[in-house]
């Protein structure tokens, strides 16, 4: 119990004050004149100011409440290697069992992991949030354990008691670190682009000159070569194909070094066509051949070649040369000269008619096999004597005409497999009426009967199921026949029309070799750290996928069908880092999270980030590898930190049960006491 005590005045304050400034004035003059009964008087003039002041005495019940200490643990990536983490734990029980011997005194403890989005160590953000949350006339000191290593430093909160570091990590320790300075989002295919690349060393690092540096593509067998130590490396670099590139740079651990988790890097590099060069080389005028043309051209990445054959050789109308307003058609120079500038090559109802040689044709087939792409779009013309498998090509086309020709309508459907195969997967939704009967498109007038060999790909079927579109893969290239030359009536709007454009875009994206269009591929989607698997197959169904993490440990998963071809997973990988995806036929690699994650860019242990602040509060500062310390307890504004041990400050805090306040006299007794005093101060004037 205490006592204090306290005033409730009857006056305002500044009516009191003037008040005692009169009696003080009395006094004096009294004083100084000698009055008979001036004890009296002054007496009675105190007692009247002490009424009027209200003087009350307050007891108070207070239970008194313990201390609370913080110790705040980071658990972050860069203190889960090394021997970091059994530091942790010895450092955090000898805080427990210092805290349990001092009397009075509460333990609380913060754990912080990563921070979300790759921003680091939230220490600061942590310990202004725990101390939010407890009375801060409670909190005696704060303990950090940590690498030091924090990245929010700007958000250190105020603190009322010491703040103390006790630093994780060995005097010796050293870090290797790759670093991907520069390296562009997007490349364009067939030209180099350039990284800049840079090995460091942190830390008491033993003298090195060099060290191998190892790149791999998409999961591919690595090239070495050698880099020197800290200098920036230019390396120039030709993506392989289009789309997503992941490539992982890596060198190999050094022995002593803290972690190998720095010692690569990926690098994700979309792949872009600069340019789609399309030949088309047009047998002869037709409805759909300006179809084709507007089609190409209006795309602004194409450049189109396009040669129609208006004078064939046996054409004698006797009309002079010089005065012939078109070009010759220069075979020579396209297809043998530059034909493998070309990404693709169509022949729209072409016929053979004496301006291709054999040889040409048979180059245009060794064009195919080594990488290109040949579509034809054939007319009744593939049926007949002189079409264009009659020729060398004829070895790699995927239907061997039966010299039939049907002229009925007919809706073009999409086979069993092709509602699997990514050319026409899903191809209904772009119909102009998918909601009604039928596939929503309207009907085609000509089909040219073809034999489709064994290892070629039907996607699409007309007239009694026979073949309308057919794929086939020659060699390192890939080559469709359409097998009608009525696609331009989707193009006109005839009874609705059709998705010609979405259907040749992916057909012609399909021949480029465009990775979101291959028929079996396993890739992944990544969202943060979930990542979507998604596995496109031309099968019934697809095994289990294993999943190979950063460190090696693996996870198998099984995918459920989406779609007709299409199986897909959802999985959250537990850390950063690269990924192998494999399902016994098809790989991928993909990367979570960024190339050079924010924990591991500085990994040897430092105070000098929290040196400021530790200071500001008198705190200090201790290695945990220097074994174990003390906590003592040490009065506000004493050093709070000495050698082996760090200091709390009291605080003292209580909570009060109960008040009551006792007036030091009534008011009647004020008034009697000061009217016996001035009766006694008359009466003494009066004998005098």
């Amino acid at each position: 119990m205490t006592q204090t005590l306290i005033f409730d005045p009857l006056l305002p304050v500044p009516a009191l004050i003037g008040f005692a400034c009169i009696v003080a004035f009395g006094i004096a003059f009294a004083l100084w004149r000698r009055l008979p009964g001036r004890w009296l008087r002054c007496a009675a003039a105190v007692l009247l100011l002490g009424a009027i002041a209200g003087p009350s005495i307050q007891q108070e019940d207070r239970a008194a409440l313990s201390d609370i200490v913080l110790a705040v643990v980071d658990e972050s990536a860069s203190q889960r290697i090394a021997d970091r983490p059994a530091q942790n734990a010895a450092a955090l029980a000898n805080i427990s069992a210092q805290i349990a011997r001092l009397d009075n005194t509460e333990l609380r403890i913060v754990r912080v992991t990563d921070g979300e989005d790759n921003s680091g160590t939230a220490l600061m953000t942590a310990t202004t949030q725990a101390l939010s949350e407890e009375p801060q006339g409670r909190v005696a000191g704060v303990i950090l354990i940590s690498d030091g290593r924090l990245h929010d430093i700007e958000r250190a909160p105020r603190l009322p008691a010491p703040m103390h570091l006790l630093l994780t990590g060995q005097p010796d320790d050293w870090d290797r670190r790759l670093v991907v300075s520069h390296a562009p989002a997007f490349a364009i295919l067939g030209e180099q682009v350039t990284l800049t690349l840079r090995v460091d060393d942190q830390g008491a690092a033993p003298a090195t000159q060099a060290v191998e540096l190892s790149i791999a593509v998409d999961g591919e067998p690595a090239v070495s070569l050698p880099i020197p130590i800290g200098q920036d490396i230019e390396i120039p670099f030709e993506l392989p194909h289009g789309g997503m590139n992941v490539v992982q740079f890596s060198i190999p651990e050094a022995e002593g070094e803290l972690t190998a988790r720095n010692n690569a890097a990926v690098v994700q590099i979309n792949g872009v066509r600069d340019r789609l060069r399309v030949l088309l080389v047009s047998g002869e005028p037709h409805a759909g051949e300006r179809t084709w043309r507007n089609l190409l051209k209006s795309d602004q990445t194409v450049d189109l070649v396009h040669f129609t054959i208006l004078r064939p050789p046996e054409k004698q109308d006797g009309v002079p040369v010089n005065e012939l307003s078109l070009i010759a058609f220069p075979t020579r120079e396209l297809f043998l000269e530059k034909i493998n500038d070309f990404d693709l090559i169509i022949f729209d109802r072409y016929r053979r008619r004496g301006i291709l040689p054999g040889d040409y044709f048979n180059n245009i087939r060794e064009y195919v096999e080594k990488g290109g792409a040949v579509l034809v779009s054939s007319g009744p013309e593939y049926g007949s004597a002189e079409s264009i498998y009659r020729s060398p090509l004829g070895q790699i086309l995927p239907g061997a005409p039966t010299a039939r020709v049907f002229e009925e309508g007919f809706t073009p459907q999409i086979t069993e497999i092709g509602e699997r195969h990514p050319v026409t997967e899903g191809l209904e939704e772009f119909a102009p009426n998918p909601a009604g009967d039928g596939p929503g498109w309207g009907r085609w007038f000509r089909l040219v009967d073809v034999l489709v060999p064994q290892e070629a790909t039907t996607v699409m079927s007309g007239l009694d199921d026979r073949p309308l579109l057919v794929l086939n893969r020659i060699g390192e290239g890939r080559v469709s026949l359409i097998a009608s030359d009525h696609s331009w009536l989707w193009d006109r709007g005839f009874e609705g029309g059709g998705p010609q454009l979405e259907l040749l875009r992916r057909l012609a994206h399909w021949m480029m070799k465009e990775p979101e269009l291959e028929e079996e591929s396993l890739w992944a989607e990544p969202s943060g750290q979930t990542m979507r698997i998604i596995r496109r197959t031309l099968g019934e169904s697809v095994g289990d996928v294993t999943v190979t993490h950063p460190d090696g440990t693996e996870t198998v998963l099984s995918l459920e069908q989406v779609s007709p071809g299409r199986f897909e997973t959802l999985w959250t990988g537990p850390e950063i880092g690269l990924y192998r995806l494999t399902d016994g036929v098809e790989n991928s690699v993909i990367a979570l999270g960024p190339a050079a994650p924010r924990e591991f860019e500085q990994t040897i242990a430092t105070g000098d980030t929290l040196a400021p602040v530790i200071a500001a509060t008198g705190g200090g500062m201790l290695a945990v590898s220097d074994g174990d310390f003390s906590i003592r307890a040490v009065r506000a504004g004493r050093p709070a930190q000495g050698r082996g041990w760090i200091g709390i400050t009291p605080r003292d805090a209580y909570q009060t049960a109960d008040i009551r306040i006792t007036p030091i006299l009534p008011a009647w007794a004020w008034l009697l006491l000061a009217a016996m005093l001035s009766i006694g101060a008359w009466l003494r004037e009066g004998r005098r």
